[in-house]
C-alpha cells in the first residue's frame, strides 16, 4: 500500500468531490453549493499541489476536499474557525490572520484558493498582490465571486419572500457585489487559464429560496418542489453557459506548470 507521501496530490475525483459537499441539506437548500463545487472541480487544473494556501477557507474544509491529499493551509481573520474539525485533520493547519497582509515567504505554495473570498475583503488589491508573492511561479489561484450577472432575489416575483439585496450582503459581509472576468483580469494581471460560471437561470431559484425568510422547513418544501427544474438546470450547465457566479483559474507566470 503506497504511503501517504506517494499518494497524487492532485484534484480529487469529481463524484468523490461532489459526494463530500459539507453544507446541511446538500440537495435541497445546499444544493447551490453542489453547483460550485462542480464548477471549481472544472477550473482545477490536473497536476501535482503539494503546499496550497487556502484564504477565508473559514470552517467548509473545500480546499481539502478539493485536494484531499495535499498539505493544506488555511489563513481565515475569524480565530474561531480555527476550532472547526476541517481545521483540526491531519495534513490542515490554521493560522488567523489577513489576507491583506500574509506573513509567509515568497513563492512558498503551489496554489492558492480564495473561494467567496475576495467580495468580502476591503483592499482587494493587496490580497491579489499578497496571494501572487507567495504564490510559486507557474503556480495557481483558484477563486469564486459572484459577477455582474448576480442579484438577489435574481427574480423580482421572489422579492416579498426575500431579504433585501443590500441586507444580504451586509449579513454575507460583502464589501463588492462581485467581478467580472475582465475585472478580475485587470486585478491579477496573470491569464486567466478557465472560468465556469454556474448557478444559472433555472438553479438560481432554489438558490434564493434557500436564502428566502421563509421558515427552514418551508425553504427545504420549495427547493424540493424545484426539483426537476433545478436539476434540468443542472444537467444542462456547461463551459458557455450564463449564471450569476464564476469560479476561475489564474496562472502565475514563470517556471513550470503543475
Amino acid at each position: 500500500m503506497a504511503s501517504s507521501n506517494q499518494l497524487s496530490k492532485g484534484k480529487a475525483a469529481r463524484n468523490l468531490f461532489l459526494s463530500r459537499n459539507p453544507f446541511p441539506r446538500r440537495f435541497t437548500i445546499g444544493f447551490y453549493y453542489r453547483e460550485k463545487m462542480r464548477a471549481i472541480h472544472a477550473v482545477t487544473p490536473e497536476g501535482e499541489f503539494s503546499n496550497v494556501l487556502e484564504l477565508g477557507g473559514g470552517q467548509s474544509g473545500l480546499t481539502r476536499l478539493l485536494f484531499p491529499n495535499s498539505r493544506i493551509l488555511n489563513v481565515d481573520a475569524d480565530p474561531a474557525h480555527g476550532h472547526a474539525a476541517c481545521n483540526q485533520q491531519g495534513g490542515v493547519d490554521f493560522i488567523c490572520s489577513n489576507a491583506e497582509k500574509l506573513p509567509f515567504s515568497d513563492e512558498s505554495f503551489d496554489a492558492v484558493t480564495m473561494f467567496d473570498v475576495l467580495e468580502h475583503v476591503p483592499d482587494d488589491r493587496s490580497a491579489v498582490a499578497e496571494a501572487l508573492r507567495v504564490l510559486r511561479p507557474g503556480g495557481v489561484i483558484l477563486i469564486s465571486a459572484p459577477n455582474p450577472n448576480w442579484r438577489f432575489p435574481y427574480y423580482g416575483a421572489l422579492k416579498p419572500l426575500c431579504p433585501g439585496e443590500q441586507d444580504v450582503m451586509a449579513e454575507w459581509g460583502h464589501v463588492r457585489r462581485g467581478y467580472s472576468v475582465a475585472e478580475l483580469q485587470a486585478l491579477l494581471k496573470v491569464p486567466c487559464e478557465a472560468n465556469h460560471d454556474f448557478i444559472n437561470r433555472a438553479t438560481v431559484l432554489s438558490h434564493d429560496i434557500a436564502f428566502s425568510r421563509l421558515p427552514g422547513a418551508l425553504r427545504r418544501l420549495g427547493c424540493m418542489l424545484l426539483w426537476p427544474l433545478t436539476w434540468t438546470g443542472y444537467a444542462l450547465q456547461n463551459s458557455t453557459t450564463m449564471g450569476t457566479e464564476t469560479a476561475s483559474c489564474w496562472r502565475k507566470q514563470g517556471g513550470r506548470s503543475a
